[in-house]
C-alpha cells in the first residue's frame, strides 16, 4: 500500500475514533468499545510505523533496527519534528503493550488515550507535507 493510501486509512481510523470519544463522552465505556478502541489505537499506529518505515526506506534516510530508529531517522532529516517524533516513538510504546500484553492494561487509560488522536494526525500532515514536496 502506497504511503497516501496508508495516511488516508489513518484519517478513516481516527474518524472512527473520534466517533466513539465522542459516544463516551465521559462515561464508563463497555467491553465492546474497550476491544474497538485496543485495535483501533493498535492498526493506527501500525500505520505510523509502516509509514515511518516506508518513507525512511524509499528514501534511503537510514537503516534502522527498529521502529524507533525509523521514527528517529525522520525527525533527523526533518521529515518530522522532534515534538511529534517523541510522542510517536511512546505510541510504539503503547503498540508493544497492546500486541505482546508486557502488563495488564487498564482500560480506562486506554480510553484516556483518544485524548491524543490530533498527534496522530500531525504525523501524517508532517509526513504528507514532506513527500509531497
Amino acid at each position: 500500500m502506497e504511503i497516501l493510501e496508508k495516511l488516508k486509512q489513518l484519517s478513516d481510523n481516527l474518524i472512527l475514533l473520534e466517533t466513539i470519544k465522542e459516544e463516551l463522552n465521559g462515561h464508563l465505556p463497555t467491553k465492546r468499545t474497550e476491544w474497538e478502541v485496543r485495535y483501533g489505537l493498535f492498526e493506527s499506529i501500525q500505520i505510523i510505523i509502516d509509514v515511518a518505515c516506508k518513507v525512511t526506506s524509499h528514501y534511503n534516510l537510514a537503516h534502522p533496527k527498529s521502529y524507533a530508529e525509523c521514527i528517529g531517522a525522520l525527525a533527523n532529516k526533518e521529515y518530522i519534528d522532534a515534538i511529534i517524533a517523541d510522542k510517536t516513538i511512546r505510541m510504539i510504546g503503547l503498540r508493544n503493550l497492546l500486541v505482546h500484553e508486557y502488563a495488564v492494561i487498564d482500560n480506562l487509560k486506554l480510553i484516556d488515550f483518544l485524548e491524543y488522536l490530533e498527534d496522530f494526525r500531525e504525523f501524517a500532515r508532517q509526513i504528507q507535507k514532506s513527500v509531497m514536496e
